[in-house]
């Protein structure tokens, strides 16, 4: 079982922002800005690749209730899903990260290689 299937089964404890019956936000723990919440499905799927458009269509409208509940709607948010090893997966359970609380700046990719990819 992966470590968000542990934390869904309330195996592992998190710090919970959200819960409906389809899925569940939490504070990330290695936080990237002042407000970084995981949203995740309580249903096992491996990444944005696997995931069909109903659950993607539910996650959209949660994703925007979180954004609600912590009150990032009008200053602004980014919502980030990683897929596989190159594209920074940690984790193989589709997650959504959202960040808000301070103007976010667009640095991550300084140490990207981009020789011979274009």
């Amino acid at each position: 079982m992966c470590l968000f299937c542990k934390i869904v089964n309330k195996e592992i404890p998190s710090n919970i922002i959200l819960e409906d019956d389809e899925f569940i936000a939490f504070h990330d723990i290695n936080p990237k800005a002042p407000i970084h919440i995981l949203a995740i499905p309580k249903v096992h799927v491996d990444s944005f690749n696997d995931v069909s458009p109903e659950l993607m269509a539910n996650m959209t409208v949660f994703i925007q209730s979180i954004a609600k509940e912590v009150q990032i709607v009008q200053s602004g948010y980014r919502v980030i899903t990683n897929i596989g090893e190159n594209g920074g997966q940690e984790v193989k359970h589709l997650h959504f990260h959202v960040l808000g609380g301070t103007k976010l700046k667009w640095g991550h990719f300084s140490d990207a290689d981009t020789q011979g990819h274009f």
